[in-house]
């Protein structure tokens, strides 16, 4: 209780400060965009994560309190040390309050040690690793649209539960898939399921020949890619070439719509997956859902990118409320506000920075079920937050858990 008390205590202090002087750094909010311009994740992220974060800035108004919102944006070409890099130079010469983005998990990892040393913050729109919110957590983290634990949950445990008992991963070689290959597993394993075996492909693998081949060999009930972006395409095309969709369900733990777009029905329709946002749910996401098209050359937008753009939003409101870009005040205030929009439902952001919020179980469309080529993805059930996420006191972040 004392702990508490001095936090509310000192976070007061800092709003009534920032509210008294207006103290904004270089009299201005600064938003920094790190992306994938030309990788395996540029679909899903790249000039579209760009693009949603200045809609966002437009849409507030171009400004805050009478001060300028400056978007800029760079390349990490998905390398740690790039966006290590890039971060420290944007913080110490371009004055960067906030950075969006970062995508990849290695990447982020990299990124929100170099932001969390500088006491800024990072809005993780993209990147699935739950790491930023358990052992990695930090006050200045905040993850937005998904992550490993709300796919597994909403994936693997109900197809476990319909007898799809043994599993073979197919698994990007690096963090993010690392980190849904082991949750994936405890979920099976709770459930009564089993791993047969599987394989780890390096992120931009275009030849999965020897993967499928392995995994067909293994009499797996379910074929798990623990990939995303053009290398989950690239398997599922390799293994329907190998006939293995006709002999075992193939599952995508995170599936992008822009990649479940580029997919032939015949071999993607049917398939089930989670996702955090899709932009034909209801009037609300497709009234943001248009407009963002419009600026994107009629390119639907994928989680990531729309995530990108509520995580925005809930900042700039933040700071509008505390009247300072002060990272300590804006998240105190970001942790106290709901987040209810076209992309959250029933929507906040917790101690230890995981934004919780409900998620959608949704199925591939058939050809014959789609009205046009925007039309992919059917809802099939909403899962409620609490449901999805994994709980806080299980997460094991030392920072949020002894403010309980």
């Amino acid at each position: 209780m004392k702990l508490m008390f001095k936090t509310a205590a000192a976070t007061a202090l800092i709003t009534a400060a920032g509210l008294a002087h207006g103290s904004f750094s270089d009299d201005k909010v600064k938003i920094g965009v790190l992306t994938d311009m030309g990788g395996v994740y540029s679909d899903i992220t790249g000039q579209g994560s760009i693009e949603a974060v200045q809609m966002a800035v437009d849409d507030f108004g171009g400004q805050v309190l009478g001060k300028p919102i400056e978007v800029i944006s760079a390349d990490t070409q998905l390398k740690p040390d790039i966006g290590s890099t890039i971060a420290r130079q944007w913080i110490e010469n371009e004055q960067v309050d906030v950075i969006n983005g970062a995508v990849a998990s290695s990447v982020t990892g990299a990124v929100t040690e170099v932001m969390s040393n500088a006491k800024k913050i990072t809005l993780i729109a993209a990147p699935a690793s739950h790491v930023f919110t358990t052992s990695a957590c930090s006050p200045y983290n905040a993850h937005w649209s998904y992550d490993v634990v709300s796919l597994a949950n909403g994936t693997v445990k109900p197809m476990v539960a319909g007898g799809k008992n043994k599993w073979f991963f197919i698994t990007a070689d690096y963090g993010f898939g690392h980190a849904l290959e082991s949750v994936a597993t405890g979920v099976i394993e709770a459930n009564g399921g089993e791993v047969v075996g599987g394989v780890r492909a390096p992120l931009g693998t275009s030849d999965f020949s020897s993967y499928i081949l392995q995994a067909q060999s293994s009499g797996a009930d379910v074929i798990a890619l623990a990939n995303t972006g053009s290398d989950m395409v690239n398997a599922l095309k390799t293994a329907a070439e190998f006939g293995v969709t006709e002999m075992a369900e193939v599952a995508g733990l995170l599936v992008f719509t822009p990649n479940a777009q580029a997919l032939d029905p015949a071999i993607a329709g049917g398939m089930k997956l989670t996702t955090g946002f899709y932009w034909d749910m209801d009037d609300q996401t497709r009234e943001w859902s248009k407009r963002y098209m419009a600026r994107m050359g009629g390119k639907i937008p994928s989680m990531a990118q729309a995530g990108a753009y509520s995580s925005t939003m809930h900042y700039l409101k933040a700071v509008e409320a505390v009247g300072t870009d002060e990272s300590d005040a804006v998240m105190a205030k970001m942790k106290e506000t709901p987040v209810e929009d076209f992309f959250s439902r029933n929507g906040y952001l917790r101690k230890d920075g995981r934004m919780v919020h409900d998620m959608l179980q949704v199925r591939i469309k058939n050809a014959d079920e789609r009205s046009n080529e925007n039309d992919i993805f059917a809802i099939e059930r909403v899962i409620k937050g609490e449901d999805a996420f994994l709980k806080l006191e299980d997460g094991g972040c030392a920072f949020a858990l002894s403010q309980e």
